[in-house]
């Protein structure tokens, strides 16, 4: 089970229950932070806070969240399609 997941940081995504915190670790630098996902959005693009490079969904991927972090966007969690 992920650190994210222990947070007890939980909301409803289309009714569901979802993990709302998921850490993004840089694929340059290594650097680890968790975040709080929004359920309203993809995000598509996130700044490494130490290295300063701008990370972007892998191919096949929706959001930095499903490429990057620890748990999946809500909208994946909740079993539907990605943003």
């Amino acid at each position: 089970m992920s650190a994210a997941s222990d947070s007890g940081d939980r909301g409803k995504y289309n009714g569901k229950p979802v993990v709302l915190a998921s850490t993004i670790t840089c694929p340059n630098c290594g650097h680890r932070k968790e975040e709080r996902m929004p359920t309203d959005a993809c995000v598509h693009f996130y700044e490494c806070e130490q290295c300063k490079s701008l990370l972007k969904p892998k191919a096949g991927d929706c959001c930095v969240f499903c490429s990057y972090g620890t748990v999946k966007c809500p909208p994946v969690q909740s079993g539907g399609a990605c943003c």
